[in-house]
């Protein structure tokens, strides 16, 4: 694996069980994004609070670093609800990827609420994370996928898709 990936989408729709499977079968080193918010952002999330882009800025730095550190391939798992916050982490990775798991604002409500893990994120900021998102359409190097897909079903695809991706720049190169 030489692209690294970032899976994005906003909470409960699966980046984080998407990632280890795409880390495991690219052979690319996991990065959780999660791991890398200030312990004040996760208190705010867990107390309903929601992020604001001043919050973001030093965890979209710390990410940064971390696709910079990993030049021969990492799989990120991180919300990038913004086309900016995405634009910051590709002028740190040339030819970073993105795969768009896309939920419904029902069902993520539900992953969040069911959740038994203690994860910080409080569910009443589902919601604020569908009005935040700025949908990647129209970017480039973007798969979307159907976040209800079974994890194996979709692992596949985005496999597939980075293949065929990092074959086709190959090709443009050449020429």
């Amino acid at each position: 694996m030489r692209t690294s990936i970032v899976v994005m989408g906003v909470a409960g729709c699966g980046k984080s069980s998407l990632g280890a499977a795409l880390a495991r079968a690219t052979g690319g080193r996991l990065v959780e994004g999660d791991d890398f918010h200030s312990d004040e952002n996760r208190e705010r999330m867990r107390q309903g609070i929601a992020l604001t882009d001043a919050d973001r800025v030093h965890w979209l730095d710390a990410l940064a670093a971390q696709l910079r550190a990993n030049r021969h391939g990492a799989v990120l798992t991180c919300s990038a609800l913004k086309a900016a916050f995405r634009d910051k982490l590709r002028a740190a990775s040339p030819g970073l990827a993105f795969v768009h798991l896309q939920i419904s604002p029902h069902d993520a409500l539900q992953r969040v609420t069911s959740r038994a893990n203690g994860h910080f994120f409080c569910a009443s900021l589902v919601d604020r994370q569908f009005a935040t998102l700025e949908p990647p359409f129209g970017e480039p190097r973007v798969l979307a996928l159907d976040a209800l897909l079974p994890l194996n079903e979709s692992t596949a695809q985005a496999v597939r898709w980075q293949v065929e991706e990092i074959e086709a720049r190959q090709g443009s190169d050449e020429r």
